[in-house]
């Protein structure tokens, strides 16, 4: 059973306090814009119910002591649709959030648009785009909480529109409801879970431990910072390879820390973002999130070493993307033998995909700062690496292509890709003489930090 309160009874499980925004004046017309007969005796039925007078409550709280507006959808009031006064406090609230330089939190539990309205009330949810556009332009961060159901309209703006989504465990979600569904659609298409796993939600969170979540967010997601984020310090070997097909080898080695001890070791707590809204998640090669670090928020983008696959690489293009928004500096970790490159790979777009990262990681204002951990294999490492801002971690090593694929490549024997390595030079002080990275005392003691 998913959550069934009210809004009003949400909001008290989620707020510190809250104070209701004033409704926008004006006199609802009799039965409606289109004098639908029986519009008025159903909004008093509804209003009777709930005690609410239209379908959603606006106003202003805290979540462990964070401000925010919140749109909270009241779904007993003729199934939280959206009307026309619906878009009026919802405009309103918006502007207020904006006023005041406020985060904005939908909690969005609606059936759509409100059929007594027609088009008047299908046009209100370009005047909710409008409003979020106007948020996402001035800065400020917009974290929607999917409760049940979220479907049409609303969840296609309010919900899907926001940069985080977070939703109840078995919310119904998604553009269609249960009544204009295909007959024989799969039920478990339609839920908060599926979402996730679609790359349309970020996560399922208990409404037990939503507060905390939402709080957490809110949190990270104010806190601005102009300075880079600092390199993290090398979690495994300390002494440089040798040989190239001595980095090679530690770059691949089991033992080698991955992108998740690194995480551990940098943030004080942080909070994960997943999927590309686009129909795909990369949960196993991409991880991406905000968190603490020395007291202030720090946007991440990591390779945990396996080939990332296109949606963890749109994926990340969203992180950077919203980091900048925000103002926060975002650390990029790099650890991937290369880009996947099978035939489902192309056919989700791989080459796109890394050239939107690329562009991303080209065009943002925030400092992006790179660690090189592991494997560092051709563009689809690259593209995750901040020009001019790369570092590289002893037991790592970035290269045009592993060794064997250049060997490959230039139609050399099997027992030649050792050498083909030393030749590419793709060891750590390589790349620093090659002037690809910066070194530091940090990760190669006593040379200072030379740029390339």
């Amino acid at each position: 059973m998913t959550d069934r309160l009210s809004a009003r009874a949400f909001l008290a499980l989620l707020t510190d306090d809250f104070t209701e925004l004033p409704h926008p004046p004006g006199t609802p017309e009799p039965d409606g814009p289109l004098g639908w007969h029986g519009y008025d005796a159903a909004r008093a039925r509804a209003a009777g119910r709930t005690g609410e007078e239209e379908s959603v409550v606006c106003g202003t709280g805290h979540v462990l002591g964070t401000p925010a507006v919140f749109l909270a959808f009241e779904f007993g009031f003729l199934g939280g649709s959206l009307g026309r006064r619906t878009g009026d406090r919802l405009e309103a609230a918006y502007a207020h959030a904006r006023e005041r330089r406020l985060p904005v939190v939908p909690l969005v539990a609606t059936g759509g648009s409100r059929m007594q309205e027609g088009m008047l009330a299908l046009t209100q949810l370009q005047r909710v785009a409008r409003q979020s556009a106007l948020t996402r332009a001035a800065g400020l961060p917009q974290i929607a909480v999917l409760r049940d159901p979220a479907t049409g309209g609303g969840w296609a703006t309010l919900g899907a529109g926001a940069d985080v989504v977070l939703a109840l465990p078995g919310a119904q979600v998604g553009f269609a409801g249960s009544r204009v569904r295909p007959p024989d659609a799969d039920p478990a298409a339609y839920t908060a879970e599926a979402q996730v796993a679609a790359g349309s939600a970020d996560a399922v969170v208990p409404s037990g431990e939503l507060r905390g979540t939402l709080g957490r967010w809110l949190r990270l997601l104010t806190a601005p910072s102009d300075d880079p984020a600092p390199v993290p310090a090398p979690l495994g070997a300390r002494d440089l390879p040798e040989t190239g097909w001595d980095a090679v080898r530690r770059a691949r080695s089991p033992e080698r820390p991955r992108a998740g001890a690194y995480l551990d070791a940098y943030f004080t707590h942080r909070v994960a973002l997943s999927g590309d809204r686009c129909g795909g998640a990369d949960p196993d090669g991409m991880l991406c999130g905000f968190g603490e670090h020395a007291g202030r928020t720090v946007a991440y983008a990591a390779q945990t070493g396996r080939a990332t696959r296109p949606a963890g690489y749109r994926t990340a293009a969203r992180l950077i993307r919203l980091a900048d928004r925000l103002g926060v500096p975002v650390l990029t970790l790099v650890d991937t033998p290369g880009a996947a490159n099978d035939a489902a790979a192309e056919r989700q777009g791989a080459g796109a995909a890394i050239a939107d990262l690329f562009t991303a990681v080209a065009s943002v204002s925030t400092p992006v700062t790179t660690l090189v951990i592991g494997e560092g294999g051709s563009g689809g490492a690259l593209a995750l690496a901040a020009p001019g801002s790369t570092w590289a971690t002893p037991d790592s090593y970035f290269s045009v292509i592993a060794p064997e694929s250049a060997a490959a490549i230039l139609k050399r024997p099997p027992e030649q890709v050792e050498a083909t390595a030393d030749q590419l030079r793709l060891r750590p002080q390589d790349l620093a003489e090659l002037g690809v990275i910066r070194t530091g005392d940090q990760l190669f003691p006593g040379t200072g930090d030379r740029r390339p």
